[in-house]
């Protein structure tokens, strides 16, 4: 699979993912998640601020070579992934939330994920690179989000047995394509892939489980309600590796680099849906 069906199937798919969780959102749920701003801010906190921090001590720790390290940091300054909407539907999060944080997370990103990449270019070294703020990029990002969640909410509106028809096939369809994609960013760098592949996977697995888990017990401390903290959970933990993936690959033009996100978007899949079991077992916390 070439570069330019990876740049051009993994927008498609986001946007098919976002279409479907528009089908089952009303504009009522965005008023609830303004009426409790609490759960936002601390998952945004997590999310810029915790994470950051996490991903840096695990590339040290790891000793990572300087693109790897980068595309890491790269990985973690990304906002939450329109996958975490998806799993939050499915272990019955707060999906409302996860939208509302994903489109916040991508104008943040504008300004965070530049300064965090450059720095992290500026201390690992691995060449002559830096991250403009990508305007045009966060937009696009922002449109991937909203303007399909729009189109699937007004469906839902005037065509509400479509809605329920598609909503199951939309989900499971852009599981499929998502994955396909991600494997092609995967075998655009299959050299590099190989030769760091131990290394990669274990703290890209490390990496997602302590993102879940920060995501979900630092709200639960902060008695942030159940079913919000399952939303804070995948929204911190599911990063934007397509977006990472993006930059790295048309921005910095390093495919190397964007093998973190591509490992992490294929793992993120079992361990985001473990976590989920986990919880629901676990069940709300009285």
């Amino acid at each position: 699979m070439d570069s330019s069906i990876v740049l051009i199937g993994l927008p498609v798919a986001l946007g098919i993912i976002m279409f479907g969780l528009g089908l089952d959102l009303t504009p009522a749920d965005f008023v609830r998640v303004a009426q409790r701003p609490k759960a936002a801010v601390v998952a945004l906190g997590c999310q810029l601020l915790l994470l950051p921090l996490v991903c840096f001590g695990l590339c040290i720790a790891f000793g990572l070579p300087p693109l790897m390290a980068v595309g890491m940091m790269l990985l973690a300054a990304s906002p939450g992934g329109t996958t975490a909407n998806l799993y939050s539907h499915l272990f019955r999060g707060d999906v409302a939330l996860n939208i509302s944080l994903t489109a916040i997370n991508s104008v943040i990103a504008v300004v965070t994920l530049p300064i965090i990449v450059n720095l992290a270019v500026a201390y690992f070294q691995p060449g002559d690179m830096q991250v403009g703020l990508q305007f045009k990029k966060t937009l696009e990002v922002f449109l991937i989000v909203l303007v399909p969640v729009a189109i699937g909410m007004t469906v839902r509106r005037f065509y509400p047995r479509f809605a329920r028809a598609m909503d199951k096939p939309v989900r499971l369809g852009s599981i499929l394509i998502l994955t396909v994609v991600i494997l092609g960013a995967a075998l655009s760098g299959r050299e590099a892939l190989m030769q760091h592949l131990g290394s990669l996977v274990g703290i890209v697995v490390l990496f997602c489980l302590l993102s879940l888990s920060l995501g979900f017990f630092v709200p639960r401390l902060l008695k942030i309600p159940h079913k919000q903290a399952v939303a804070s959970a995948f929204e911190v933990g599911l990063h934007n590796a397509t977006l990472a993936i993006v930059i790295a690959q048309s921005v910095l033009r390093s495919p190397e680099m964007s093998l973190p996100a591509a490992i992490y978007g294929v793992m993120m899949f079992p361990l985001a849906a473990a976590f989920g079991v986990v919880l629901t077992r676990r069940g709300p916390a009285s």
